[in-house]
């Protein structure tokens, strides 16, 4: 059987939990995240709060921004998985992750891998590099990264066994499988390391890897902070006995699970302090509350919490911090007549379909959504997680950053999909995200590639939405959504995403943003997967407004006046 040598399709391993109890570099900016955010929100909402009638009917929708309170957007917020991969990938994308369920048994030595439950079953083969070369499959990653000027987010491996050779699917219930088919790993050499380690040696070094990837490049990669090679601590620990019953036929308890990361993360901060690791690197939400059913947490009292708690002790006890990034995956669990929103990735959608998907990221957020799902009923009303873990993090461990390195919302064929995708994309730079990476379901996805673009490449020259977040209000979120931002380098450059999710055409303004210059205005509808121009004005932001069609994002460039007085 043939695999997908760089990108298999992922096993969202639908997140329903019938058990589930009922109970740059450092960049400054995620420490005071929750508070600056919710205090720029909390200024424009009583702005808007504060508008009469007449200025509510002169524009269907109200645009409400907070000026002053600007904070820094992260640079590695646009990235996607596999983009090295990705027929027809936009320009500008920022961090490629190569990641999924293919990395967890691959053996740097050989470049050999195992598919897990993805492929064969459980094949070990050679689909992620041909070459002979130890490291190969991930230097060239990195290397053809590096040439795109994106960050690069490469796995390292943490459950214990790797492929030995490429021979096939392994058969699991030979008793002498493991033996025969894997090596043993171990996180910290006690030796020299070497590029070119010995096929007879007992284990597979960690520590070697990642400093043999290291040496293949003239500068650190790790502590470059332009093009940084980040680490993630293996994928999706809670689900190995399904995806990877070839090497972990048991579940992993938390306990085991937390004991292996300070271990491997104390070698590798030995080996390099500048390398940024990421972990747990959860399945979804039912990994975030209780690693999927394993006894001992509450409604009060998640994994989350546990985990934080052990690896800063630990740290604590380092003298240095060992985790860098909390990490976890969000595929939607909305449904709508029985349907999971990732699964409506065709062109044909109903209008039910469609407004489940544009509205599916405000259950990243919004404390008034509630969505249809088995996470919402749990919780008991809207999920609004990325409050729930920062609130989390800020008292468990403040500093912690976090990323959702794998996300998906469905409509992969449809105006829907980009829709989401847009909003996805300005609600991690406005909730301060350190980075995030999607995950398409199917190979075409042509509707979320679309998505980036009016954020990364909205002019066809590279047109990029600004690095400082401008909180934004709408008075009509279930319809509009607005992300404005501001050019560090160029502080008369303004750009805004306003995004109309309804079935009609909205007209909106904005109240806050005191500005007037020249405006540019690109748009994405219908069934267009490239921006298309529709308009260059003069504009003044107190008084303008502007018509937005149905299901439609309008990406919107101000230039003001310079400095010098031009624009």
């Amino acid at each position: 059987m043939s695999c997908s040598p760089g990108k298999t399709l992922p096993n969202p391993a639908d997140d329903h939990a019938p058990n589930i109890p009922q109970q740059q570099r450092h960049l400054g900016f995620v420490d005071n995240s929750v508070f600056s955010m919710k205090n720029g929100m909390a200024k424009a909402l009583m702005v808007l709060c504060c508008l009469t009638v007449t200025d509510l009917v002169a524009g269907n929708v109200i645009i409400t921004a907070d000026l002053p309170h600007r904070r820094p957007i992260s640079p590695w917020i646009y990235g996607i998985n596999a983009y090295e991969s990705i027929s027809r990938a936009p320009r500008n994308l920022t961090l490629n992750r190569a990641g999924s369920n293919r990395w967890t048994a691959y053996n740097w030595e050989n470049n050999f891998s195992n598919a897990g439950s993805d492929c064969g079953p459980y094949i070990n083969d050679d689909s992620l590099s041909k070459s002979s070369v130890p490291a190969e499959a991930v230097r060239s990653i990195v290397q053809a990264d590096r040439a795109r000027a994106n960050a690069s987010l490469i796995t390292v491996q943490l459950q214990g066994y790797v492929s030995a050779d490429k021979n096939g699917n392994v058969n699991v219930s030979n008793p002498n499988h493991l033996a025969a088919r894997f090596k043993q790993i171990a996180y910290q050499k006690q030796a020299p390391f070497t590029e070119t380690p010995p096929a007879s040696e007992a284990y597979v070094y960690m520590d070697e890897f990642l400093w043999t990837l290291r040496a293949r490049f003239i500068n650190d990669i790790y502590a470059d902070s332009v093009c940084p090679t980040f680490v993630s601590l293996d994928n999706e620990p809670e689900l190995w006995n399904s995806t990877h019953c070839e090497i972990q036929p048991q579940p992993i308890n938390p306990d085991g699970s937390i004991r292996k990361t300070i271990r491997l993360c104390l070698a590798l901060k030995t080996l390099d302090p500048e390398i940024q690791l990421f972990g747990p690197v959860h399945y979804g939400f039912n990994g975030l509350v209780n690693w999927k059913n394993a006894p001992g947490y509450s409604s009060s009292y998640w994994f989350i919490d546990h985990y934080l708690k052990a690896i800063k002790a630990a740290s604590d006890q380092a003298g240095a911090r060992l985790l860098d990034v909390y990490d976890f995956h969000w595929y939607s669990e909305a449904t709508v007549n029985g349907d999971r929103i990732i699964s409506l990735t065709s062109s044909n959608l109903n209008d039910a379909q469609v407004q489940a998907i544009v509205q599916s990221p405000r259950s990243l957020w919004d404390s008034t959504y509630r969505e249809n799902s088995w996470v919402a009923d749990y919780l008991g009303g809207p999920i609004h997680i990325l409050d729930r873990i920062q609130s989390r993090i800020a008292a468990d461990w403040p500093g912690t950053r976090l990323a959702i390195t794998e996300y998906a919302n469905g409509g992969d064929n449809h105006i829907a999909g980009a829709i989401a995708q847009a909003d996805n994309l300005g609600i991690f730079g406005s909730y301060g995200l350190f980075a995030a990476a999607a995950y398409p379901t199917t190979h075409s996805s042509p509707f979320i590639l679309a998505g980036y673009k009016m954020f990364r490449d909205y002019d066809g020259n590279l047109g990029s939405f600004g690095d400082l977040s401008i909180p934004a209000v709408s008075s009509d979120t279930t319809s509009v959504s607005a992300y404005f931002s501001q050019d560090s380098l160029r502080p008369n450059r303004y750009v805004g995403v306003v995004i109309n999710r309804s079935n009609h055409s909205q007209d909106a303004r904005f109240v806050g943003l005191n500005f007037s210059g020249f405006a540019r205005v690109f748009r994405l509808s219908g069934t267009q997967t490239s921006p298309v121009f529709v308009e260059q004005l003069p504009v003044n932001l107190n008084t303008w407004s502007i018509s937005l069609p149905s299901l439609s994002i309008s990406t919107i460039e101000i230039l003001g006046p310079s400095p010098n007085g031009h624009p």
